[in-house]
């Protein structure tokens, strides 16, 4: 997301892409930083009507918003990995084990094999009776489960 910084003027200026460490910083749901809630905070406190300023407690309670924000977006994030972690972890205990997968109108049954990550999910690799392997199945796809053959 660029980011325009605000001049002394009021004017925002167009000087690029924001800076890296900017772009990793935690981000609420609608895409702003911390450092672009205090440029608007900041903005707002140098245009305010001096004879009604904006009172401190909603200054106050703005940034423990925004810090809500921010720790649930960090909460969501901490807990799809431990989703991810625990489907890699139950992919694993798999290996050895027949599973059953449908496939149209059969069930194709297989020993697990392998165990591959792909962006984060386990897929599963299995070997038939006939000796095919077959991979790429997620567990999702998984009808019976049962001890090696």
């Amino acid at each position: 997301m660029a980011l325009a910084p605000v001049t002394s003027s009021g004017q925002s200026s167009s000087t690029g892409a924001a800076s890296p460490t900017t772009q990793s910083t935690a981000t609420n749901a609608f895409g702003l930083s911390f450092e672009s809630l205090l440029k608007i905070i900041l903005t707002q406190l140098t245009y305010q009507d001096p004879l009604k300023p904006v009172d401190n407690f909603e200054f106050v309670s703005q940034l423990a918003q925004f810090s809500q924000i921010q720790q649930g977006q960090t909460m969501n994030d901490r807990l799809q990995s431990l989703v991810s972690a625990q489907s890699t972890l139950q992919a694993s205990g798999l290996l050895g084990k027949t599973i059953d997968i449908p496939s149209g109108n059969a069930v194709i049954s297989g020993t697990v094999t392998a165990v591959t990550l792909q962006n984060g999910d386990p897929l599963l690799t299995i070997k038939t009776k006939d000796g095919q392997t077959i991979g790429q199945l997620s567990l999702s796809s998984i009808s019976q489960i049962r001890l090696g053959e």
